[in-house]
């Protein structure tokens, strides 16, 4: 019987990646296989992200095409593309979308995945029907064998922890993704060694607050586990809270090896009075003593940050808090959004909200100061030898992509076999987003 063909399109963040990854397992043997385009597809998933308003109202414009291409299809005696959508903005809007936009067949949370082979069939069988699955947190990982995942590389996402309990003014997550929840350990170690013994050589453990994971031992204990997995030589972690990095997972950063030295942990804010608003439980004064306690731990460590500009209420002397915070960290890399007002969040409803073009000349001015911290950083790996994990062929013939141990991508000329190992790297250029360097042949050759 011939595979029927499935697009699936991801926004937002590396879970919604892992979802994507996982939809396409759970519907694998209903003979759904991956295509690049939606125009042929049986079936279309939208994976949607809630976090700014653009990117819902982009789910909305796309669903629009969508309408227009399988009405082309159906006018033409081809066959009908159902459409679904899943994902935050469905867990957020599931009955606005269905009214909203008709050729929606299924809404589908993003606890509520592993529901699509269900959803699919009964669709089928009762044309017209439209559907959608409920929130099911603790269910979704019990119905999803590790062993059907397929490795789609030599590095993964995979995730530990979902939900989100911190209830910060700006954010949707805990409203879509439901309470912190944690999936056993036993369970994660038996995804990674599947996906070790297809050839991954480094995962990255995801949760919404990864580092509240709440499993035996902590986080820390946790990648200690996984890092005694024959084949798993690299693992990170991503999105921390600084409230939940406890001194275990500090330690862990100067004593595992196999724990890479790149630490994304999210401030927000270098005002202490728009960090209170904000919810988030920490100061300015404890975050940047945070970071030097993991420094003190992991010295070479590089440090990646979100900040987020015209929050309610920011004056000027909020957003040199927040630049003088940035001077003082140094960060490798960051992650810069202006203030989007989300339905139903405390701070949308906030009095002084702040005019887009104040927004757009301060979101202008910090870029442009971690633009020179992230040129200054990469700057400063030339002359060294990195150990490189290769992960694909790049745009030039003999070329090779793969990441250094601070996750900068970093291009060689190399031969394919060296996809999947790790290779010492001598850094010869620098970029704002990537290194170049070659192949350090006589450390190749002692092996």
């Amino acid at each position: 019987m011939p595979a029927k063909r499935l697009f699936i399109k991801t926004y937002g963040c590396q879970m919604n990646v892992y979802d994507s990854e996982r939809m396409a397992d759970v519907l694998a043997p209903l003979g759904y296989a991956m295509t690049e385009t939606p125009e042929g597809a049986d079936l279309v998933v939208l994976n949607t992200c809630h976090i700014r308003e653009k990117a819902t109202e982009k789910v909305y414009s796309e669903l629009g095409k969508l309408k227009e291409m399988r009405e082309e299809r159906l006018a033409e005696g081809g066959s009908r593309m159902t459409i679904a959508v899943a994902g935050c903005v469905a867990q957020a809007e599931g009955e606005e979308i269905l009214r909203r936009q008709p050729a929606v067949d299924l809404v589908v949370g993003p606890q509520a995945y592993h529901q699509l082979p269900e959803l699919i069939a009964r669709s089928h069988r009762a044309r017209g029907e439209r559907l959608s699955a409920e929130f099911a947190a603790d269910e979704k990982f019990d119905a999803l064998a590790p062993a059907g995942r397929r490795a789609e590389g030599v590095t993964a996402f995979l995730t530990v922890q979902e939900g989100c309990d911190k209830f910060c003014t700006f954010c949707v997550v805990p409203y879509t993704r439901g309470p912190e929840w944690s999936r056993a350990p036993a369970a994660i170690e038996a995804e990674a060694r599947d996906l070790a013994a297809q050839g991954v050589r480094e995962v990255t453990l995801l949760g919404q607050n990864v580092n509240a994971y709440a499993g035996e031992g902590g986080l820390a204990a946790l990648a200690r586990r996984l890092a005694a997995i024959p084949g798993i030589e690299r693992i990170r972690y991503t999105t921390s809270h600084p409230r939940d990095m406890d001194e275990a997972l500090i330690a862990a950063h100067g004593e595992l090896p196999e724990l890479m030295p790149y630490l994304h942990l999210p401030v927000q804010s270098g005002s202490d009075r728009i960090l209170k608003a904000m919810n988030r439980a920490h100061t300015a004064e404890s975050y940047v003593r945070l970071v030097e306690r993991i420094r003190s731990s992991r010295p070479d460590i590089a440090i990646s940050g979100d900040f987020i500009v015209g929050f309610p209420g920011e004056r000027e002397a909020d957003f040199e808090a927040t630049l003088s915070l940035v001077r003082e960290v140094g960060y490798a890399t960051a992650f810069t959004f202006k203030y989007s007002r989300r339905p139903g969040t405390p701070a949308s409803a906030m009095p002084g909200q702040v005019d887009e073009a104040v927004k757009d000349e301060r979101l202008a001015r910090l870029n442009a100061l971690l633009d020179e911290q992230a040129r200054a950083f990469n700057a400063s790996q030339v002359g060294k030898t990195l150990p490189v994990l290769f992960e694909r062929p790049g745009r030039h013939p003999g070329q090779l992509i793969g990441r250094s141990p601070y996750l900068q991508a970093v291009h060689a000329t190399a031969p394919d076999r060296l996809i999947g190992q790790i290779v010492p790297v001598r850094i010869g250029s620098a970029a704002r987003m990537s290194l170049g360097g070659v192949l350090v042949v006589e450390e190749l050759e002692a092996r």
